[in-house]
């Protein structure tokens, strides 16, 4: 027996057309269920766990509208991307490929040169209008910026190129990296940290070679053990593991990863798994067995790590919405706000006891009893002036410690004084103070054809700046308008090569020239 949960609408994986879609509960799980007319029915795993689902529902949040919206609606979510101005949030992230070039070639890869047979490389000049079209927009201007690829690194003037997002104001400039060129060139991770890099996201599929030859070909975690020393040396303290995570290829290595970013807590702030997204035919059965939903992942990390994180410790992204509403009011002044749909990812902050144990925050702070006290003070802040603004911080300083759970908190952890400095401060120093002392574990689940929902895409938080001055959800991107995009920006890869030379066009082969290169 099934029973429709909500209606939305998809794409049919094959032909890309715009389709009506079922979100019903099945078994306990949650499926998506879509028919094309050409194509016939399909469907597919939404969330594998129908409680955990409706959790995190009640963080379902729509956020404000850009007041400055790149386009109007003219076909409907998910053919008007611009930003168009049906869309409930803002860009929280913005991604910006700098390059389709790349030093590697995974067979599990969004973009790559070589295999669509063009490159796609804006000038400086071109991707500091990219960035401007996020920073303009109203009321909130985009703060953080993400440079991928392709592989970014590849470019000499990626550095330059950070120094610029930092000069229009992006408070947060990263970069996501297969950590080739890093782990061989400690000067050029310097110059990166120098012109303002903040964050590097680190491709990291385990810590032993098994899942490395089958996603990238070679064993190349020596090459990722090298770039983290170079982190280290240069002053890149603030590095994101992230795991592609695929069912029979390194889902039993979950906990593994954990542990190994626990040991390097100096220069790791965070983990974010990514389960694999599909593209191509792939059956029913085989959709199956490879496909890692949200629920999945906790359940393994609950299991892998013995009970030490649990499941239900990870929260919706939305939750933390309290959090800026309260800044906001507190600040009078519009906030980033994580509006994003609360079934693209979940998350949850560790701590280390006096032990080297792992203890969620979750285990010793009653997070739901402090998100209703934040709301609540809030309220009275919006309602109220100066004398309540002054109340309410008072009653947040004089109730917080009656959350907290002092026998189960780590003893040397001061989470009052950690918590408290954000919300009075707001700002990127006292969220760094408070990254510093713990280790954010994360899932984002980013869709593919097959589960596909246009109710995801509207609330996307992470978006591209593409060549043109459209901004596009970054889900919406790869599915469909990448390949329209590119091919109409980018320049024949012969051309390229003939101007250029190979040498700019780096492949998986050029990788046996390092020494550290796995020759199995």
């Amino acid at each position: 027996m099934s029973e429709l949960i909500d209606k939305t609408k998809s794409i049919c994986p094959l032909c890309y057309t715009v389709i009506d879609a079922d979100i019903v509960e099945e078994g306990g799980k949650v499926l998506i269920k879509k028919s094309c007319a050409e194509h016939g029915n399909f469907e597919d795993i939404y969330w594998s766990d129908y409680q955990m689902y409706k959790k995190v529902k009640k963080y379902h949040y729509d956020g404000s509208k850009l007041d400055n919206p790149h386009r109007e609606v003219k076909d409907g979510c998910p053919l008007d991307c611009g930003i168009c101005s049906e869309h409930f949030t803002p860009t929280v992230l913005c991604n910006i490929d700098v390059t389709n070039r790349c030093n590697m070639k995974c067979p599990i890869c969004f973009a790559n040169a070589q295999t669509a047979g063009y490159v796609l490389e804006p000038s400086k000049e071109e991707l500091i209008e990219m960035m401007k079209s996020v920073r303009n927009e109203k009321p909130v201007p985009c703060m953080a910026v993400q440079f991928s690829g392709g592989e970014p690194t590849i470019r000499d003037d990626l550095p330059e190129i950070v120094q610029e997002a930092k000069k229009l104001g992006f408070t947060l400039a990263q970069i996501a990296t297969n950590g080739v060129r890093l782990s061989r060139d400690l000067e050029f991770c310097k110059e990166l940290r120098q012109k303002g890099l903040n964050t590097v996201y680190l491709q990291f599929d385990g810590v032993n070679e098994k899942p490395y030859f089958p996603a990238r070909g070679f064993n190349a975690l020596p090459i990722k053990l090298q770039a983290l020393e170079n982190f280290r040396k240069s002053g890149l303290t603030s590095v994101v593991l992230v795991p592609t995570l695929v069912k029979g290829i390194n889902d039993d290595q979950v906990n593994d990863i954990i542990q190994f970013g626990i040991k390097n807590m100096d220069v790791i702030r965070g983990i974010n798994f990514q389960p694999v997204s599909f593209s191509g035919r792939i059956d029913k059965e085989e959709l199956e067995k490879m496909r890692i939903t949200i629920p999945d992942f906790a359940k393994i990390v609950e299991e892998q790590t013995n009970g030490e994180i649990l499941a239900e410790d990870f929260y919706s992204a939305p939750c933390v919405n309290s959090f800026s509403n309260f800044i906001e009011a507190w600040r009078n002044k519009p906030q980033v706000k994580f509006t994003c749909h609360e079934h693209c990812g979940v998350a949850t902050y560790v701590f280390l006891d006096d032990e080297g144990k792992m203890v969620p925050i979750t285990h010793f702070v009653d997070v739901e009893g402090f998100f209703s006290l934040l709301d609540d003070m809030t309220e009275k802040i919006i309602n109220g002036g100066k004398i309540n603004k002054a109340m309410a911080i008072a009653k947040i300083t004089k109730d917080f410690p009656y959350l907290v759970d002092r026998k189960r908190k780590p003893k040397n952890l001061d989470i009052n004084r950690l918590l408290l400095s954000v919300l009075r401060e707001g700002d990127v120093d006292a969220l760094a103070d408070f990254s510093y002392n713990t280790l954010l574990i994360g899932c984002m689940h980013f869709q593919d054809p097959y589960n596909f929902d246009v109710e995801r895409v509207k609330r996307c938080a992470i978006h591209y700046a593409v060549p043109g001055g459209k901004v596009i959800p970054f889900c919406t991107y790869n599915s469909l308008h990448r390949g329209k995009i590119e091919k109409e920006y980018a320049i024949p890869l012969e051309e390229w090569q003939k101007k250029h030379g190979n040498k700019n066009i780096q492949s998986y082969k050029n990788l046996k020239s390092l020494s550290f290169f796995s020759k199995k």
